[in-house]
């Protein structure tokens, strides 16, 4: 400014880009087509000490239960679990200093001015991991989306061939007084599975977030022993924290089978065995309050 000294203002911050819950989102498919996400730049600063105005930040809504990774390092940025809560993922640029800042009792017309600092730019890597209450965990054909359009309004796709389900299905479980909890029917689990094989990786990374699981067995599965040995196997071979979770082993499609009060399997101590049909309900009722118990304790 003419006989008045520097006036140059400071440039705008730019804007942040963050991550933000979304309870209405349940799956990432919108970031499958749009990959690449940027916030605004601040504006320039002005005469008269004018501050240039700050960019708005940019919020992407991600479902609950979503894993924020490093792609190249694989490690954990953060989780996003609990409604509204957000993450920052990369910091807008700070903004440039005008030339009043350079003024001194011997330079008391400065033409020197600071550009703005570059805002951060990353890759990131998002895993959807459900968030339910109980985890059917079987093989293949096991019977775990019969007994959840069962027990909840879920309709998930059912066939008499192998992996049936590829994808998680929710369903919520309404009992008396008002109680209610999330199952999750998640694709099955073959040997070797924590090593990726069939869809075992997309199963167990859903699972582990749950608070209980349900060991499904068929009853006229060849050797249920095997077949509970195996799951319980896998689980503890993806995650010790997974094996640790409580369960409750269901023996299922008892309508195949009229003798199933004594089938031989031996489970860990205090571990609760139930027998039921989805298709006759018969057991059902108890394997519920059972599930509850379990969550409760």
């Amino acid at each position: 400014m003419p006989k008045g000294g520097p006036d140059g203002g400071d440039g705008g911050t730019g804007g942040s880009v963050y991550l933000k819950v979304d309870p209405n989102l349940a799956t990432l498919l919108d970031y499958r087509y749009h990959t690449r996400w940027v916030a605004e730049r601040g504006q320039h600063g002005k005469g008269k000490n004018m501050t240039g105005k700050s960019a708005e930040d940019v919020y992407l809504p991600l479902p609950a239960g979503t894993e924020v990774r490093d792609p190249d390092t694989g490690e954990i940025l953060g989780e996003l679990i609990t409604p509204d809560q957000t993450l920052l993922v990369a910091k807008g640029g700070r903004g440039g200093r005008g030339n009043q800042h350079f003024a001194t009792p011997t330079h008391q017309s400065p033409r020197e001015w600071e550009p703005g600092g570059a805002g951060e730019e990353r890759r990131l890597e998002l895993v959807l991991k459900l968030i339910a209450d109980v985890g059917l965990l079987g093989e293949p054909n096991a019977g775990k989306s019969t007994l959840l359009s069962v027990i909840s309004a879920a309709r998930p796709k059912i066939a008499d061939y192998p992996f049936t389900t590829l994808e998680p299905h929710l369903g919520v479980v309404g009992l008396s007084d008002h109680r209610s909890f999330v199952v999750a029917d998640i694709p099955g689990i073959i040997e070797g599975a924590h090593e990726g094989k069939g869809l075992g990786l997309r199963f167990l990374q859903h699972v582990e977030r749950t608070r209980a699981v349900a060991v499904l067995i068929p009853v006229d599965s060849p050797d249920p022993q095997s077949t509970y040995d195996l799951l319980r196997k896998e689980a503890a071979s993806y995650s010790t924290e997974l094996a640790a979770k409580p369960h409750v082993v269901v023996l299922t499609k008892a309508d195949l089978t009229p003798d199933t009060k004594h089938l031989p399997l031996a489970t860990a101590a205090n571990v609760p065995v139930l027998t039921i049909s989805a298709v006759t309900r018969q057991g059902v009722p108890e394997l519920l309050e059972q599930l509850w118990k379990t969550l409760k304790s």
